[in-house]
């Protein structure tokens, strides 16, 4: 999971690089381009076939994960590197929220129906870790109005991230193999790129920096392999859960890059709403599988 997460942050950098000559639909489609290729090889060198019965959920899932994916990149390419890793592995605070919220909309109130518990330490944890939220934008408000978009945009790659998290959890329980999801995520990623491409247009080829593509894609690749094999030799709760929470190690990655190499300057309120929305998000994956034994772990 340590692995998978430093790969993640890694192609961050990747990104933000890339993002002075590529567009973020042109990223996707890239980047959806060198992972079909790295998939299709591995499920022939595993005899994993990519052949499914299950073709709507797949698209389902990519086209999410695709919303998500488009809006993470550009949040990387107009913030500090730690601030857009931060914002979209709100995820877990999310799927926290949606469980609370999702509780109280099925309730029908009758005499044999009782209120669901309001699970008051999960409702504190979601607060906090919005509260975590307005004070990573908080700086931002005092600046380019660009860079208040930017960070909506990242806000909300963290919550689709949630939804395709929960749908990878469908398809995992039908009995999905990890490599055909990935691989169906990338088709999903290079036709979506493609067709947003037909309408932001595509730019001019750059020539030598164009190579930054490459990395770009084995690196979110070799990510997304190495965090499905981090839960799928997670044999126990309590082994899940830790392996769940290893993935904000991103974070710490993403904050020593955003530091060092492009000399982003975060501000202390920055850096407290990241260590809030950090715990709370921790806490939510605790509280949830206690709330729900045996729920599969989140997965990128």
């Amino acid at each position: 999971m340590v692995l998978g997460a430093f790969l993640f942050a890694s192609m961050g950098v990747c990104i933000k690089i890339a993002s002075a000559y590529f567009n973020p639909a042109e990223l996707v489609f890239y980047r959806g381009l060198i992972s079909i290729a790295v998939m299709w090889a591995l499920a022939r060198s595993q005899s994993v076939s990519l052949a499914t019965q299950y073709p709507g959920m797949h698209a389902w899932r990519s086209l999410i994960g695709v919303v998500s994916l488009g809006a993470w990149f550009f949040a990387i390419a107009h913030l500090p590197l730690a601030t857009a890793m931060t914002l979209n592995y709100m995820s877990s605070v999310w799927i926290a929220a949606f469980f609370i919220g999702g509780a109280l909309l099925a309730w029908r109130p009758s005499a044999t129906s009782p209120r669901p518990a309001l699970q008051g330490p999960l409702v504190l944890t979601v607060l906090v870790g919005f509260a975590g939220v307005v004070l990573m934008l908080r700086p931002s408000i005092g600046q380019t109005q660009e860079q208040l978009f930017a960070g909506l945009v990242g806000l909300m790659s963290g919550v689709t991230s949630a939804f395709a998290y929960m749908q990878v959890v469908a398809l995992s329980r039908i009995g999905e193999p990890e490599t055909r999801t990935v691989f169906y995520f990338a088709v999903g990623s290079a036709v979506a790129g493609g067709a947003a491409m037909l309408v932001t247009g595509a730019s001019a080829w750059p020539g030598w920096p164009a190579l930054w593509l490459l990395p770009l894609g084995v690196l979110a690749t070799g990510g997304q392999l190495c965090m499905t094999k981090a839960y799928a030799s997670a044999r126990t709760q309590r082994g899940t859960l830790v392996v769940a929470n290893l993935q904000y190690s991103g974070i710490v990655f993403a904050s020593f890059y955003s530091v060092l190499l492009f000399g982003d300057q975060i501000p202390l309120i920055g850096w407290v709403g990241m260590v809030l929305i950090v715990g709370s998000g921790i806490v939510a994956t605790i509280l949830r599988a206690r709330a729900a034994p045996g729920a599969p772990a989140e997965e990128h």
